[in-house]
């Protein structure tokens, strides 16, 4: 007898086991309301810069406004994990939805850049208590042979969220203001409310651990304290003393960090968990193909709107080849990992995302545009076979009880990943700006400030605008210099992206835990999951 010949052990109820592809539709929506947010932002910014149609932020601040999310996102997740696992997932979803409803409106209507980046903490915070609860109920209502297919799906609609955001935020600012594109999410998440009221059941772990708010403030502190010194790099320059000591300031609240969350019985980030090498590498996949996706999307709204002179809604379509990638491949990534082996994939896939991103050192102001769209959809593709089986390789790795713990370790390093992205090749794009285009900057009358105009490239094309015929000399340099900044910016990512692939090559197991034989699980697996694939 084989262990086809017998089915496997029921672990989850048949009302639920029912209705559970109903419940992924609903938790697909949860999820979408959090990454559509980022995606409709990332062809906002550059209406958000303009000081005519926006609130005139400088690229420092719009770093911000994107990092303030990403860093209370980060800061809370496990926590939110816990806090999920403690008082029970749904709740904990319907909480989080409520309150990034409410704080999109409050970006929405934002009079100024502090006031947005105050607002989009505040989306952070109810976004932190979204993700983890989705990927968590996943693995409470699908049994362990279906989790794979189920996650892949889950990780397929953020492919669906970077293709509807761009389109659907290009539309809006059409339109209508900037402040649109977050009042877009307040009737998605009425629907999700609705949705998840009627169709998604309540769990939680019946031995939660306890909260940890030292280390919650010390994760928060020591990452805002690193990404500010990385931000204010590109502004002031790497030999302020303002930036090393930050930066050092950051590190060494950071390394605290993980010395007292070793030493804790509660910990807000179980570092324990990374002593598996596979655990480790899936995690860093993650985070180094969210460092690279994030600092890209962040330049590519320049290139295309201020640099090539597309619309909002045509960066939205030409964004789109990298989410029908994403969508494509996602949810059949566990049909290559059965055939190949998670590392083989997982390899592959990072080497598709740096070699892509090496493909933006042939583009120029005038490159054939349906190259671009080539390189997005192979990056999508590459995406799409490191995503879904990194997610599963950490939550197979931990007990089912425990899967907020993993979710929140899953989204913690794809948000730390992303921030880390933005943070760096933002400052990175920042200073090789300034530097070409500081000597054009002379051509400028003496009355208008040189500073501000060398902010980034749509400062300098506001001030030429303004200038009218005496500004026209400042357009091409302007334009050219982002370019020159974009190339830099691609080898980082790049050199992020193949890093990618020598980690996971070198840590990843060649096959996951579902596929090592009968009766194998990893460390932590419930007996009754690894006794289902017996004969």
């Amino acid at each position: 007898m084989t262990a086809t010949n017998v089915p496997p052990i029921r672990t989850v109820d048949e009302h639920i086991h029912r209705r559970r592809w109903a419940i992924l539709g609903v938790l697909v929506i949860s999820l979408l309301v959090v990454v559509l947010d980022n995606s409709i932002l990332n062809v906002a910014i550059k209406t958000i810069a303009d000081p005519d149609k926006g609130l005139g932020a400088t690229q420092s601040e719009l770093q911000w406004a994107i990092n303030s999310y990403t860093l209370v996102f980060a800061g809370l997740l496990f926590t939110a994990g816990i806090l999920g696992d403690r008082f029970g997932r749904k709740r904990t979803l319907l909480f989080g939805m409520v309150i990034f409803g409410l704080a999109s409106l409050l970006s929405a209507y934002s009079q100024s850049p502090g006031q947005l980046i105050a607002a989009r903490a505040v989306m952070g915070f109810g976004g932190a208590f979204v993700m983890p609860a989705t990927l968590s109920i996943i693995s409470n209502v699908f049994e362990p042979q279906e989790r794979p297919k189920a996650i892949g799906i889950w990780s397929g609609a953020v492919g669906l969220a970077i293709a509807i955001g761009p389109i659907t935020g290009g539309a809006l600012l059409d339109h209508f203001w900037w402040g649109s594109v977050f009042l877009i999410n307040v009737p998605i998440v009425i629907v999700g409310i609705v949705a998840m009221l009627v169709l998604v059941p309540d769990s939680r772990d019946p031995r939660p651990g306890r909260l940890d708010p030292i280390g919650v403030v010390l994760s928060i502190a020591g990452l805002v304290s690193l990404v500010y010194g990385i931000i204010r790099g590109g502004d002031a320059g790497w030999g302020s003393v303002e930036v090393i000591g930050t930066i050092v300031l950051g590190l060494a609240v950071l390394a605290f960090f993980v010395w007292f969350e070793k030493r804790s019985d509660h910990p807000a980030l179980d570092v324990r968990f990374f002593r598996d090498p596979a655990f480790s590498a899936a995690a860093a996949a993650i985070g180094l193909v969210f460092f690279a996706l994030l600092g890209v999307t962040f330049f590519m709204a320049f290139y295309l709107q201020s640099v090539r002179g597309y619309t909002p809604l045509q960066t939205g379509l030409l964004l789109l080849p990298l989410a029908v990638a994403q969508l494509l491949f996602s949810a059949r990534s566990s049909v290559m990992v059965k055939r190949f082996g998670v590392r083989a994939v997982t390899t592959g896939g990072m080497l598709l995302v740096g070699l892509s991103f090496l493909s933006f050192l042939w583009m120029d102001r005038t490159s054939p545009i349906w190259i671009l769209c080539v390189v997005f959809f192979v990056q999508g593709a590459g995406m799409a076979h490191v995503m879904p089986p990194a997610t599963n390789s950490i939550m197979s790795s931990l007990p089912r009880e425990k899967a907020g713990a993993g979710s929140a370790v899953s989204n913690t390093v794809r948000q730390v990943g992303g921030a880390l992205g933005v943070a760096i090749l933002g400052s990175v794009l920042s200073s090789v700006y300034r530097d070409r285009i500081s000597g054009d900057l002379d051509k400028l009358p003496p009355n208008v400030p040189r500073g501000p105009a060398g902010d980034s490239v749509e400062a300098t094309l506001a001030v030429a605008g303004r200038l009218g015929d005496r500004g026209a000399a400042l357009v091409d340099p302007a334009k050219d210099g982002f370019i020159d900044a974009m190339h830099a910016a691609s080898i980082g990512s790049a050199v992020v992206g193949l890093i990618g692939a020598v980690v996971v090559f070198l840590w990843m197991p060649r096959r996951d835990a579902g596929q090592t034989g009968p009766g194998a699980g990893r460390p932590g697996e419930p007996v009754e999951e690894q006794r289902s694939a017996k004969v």
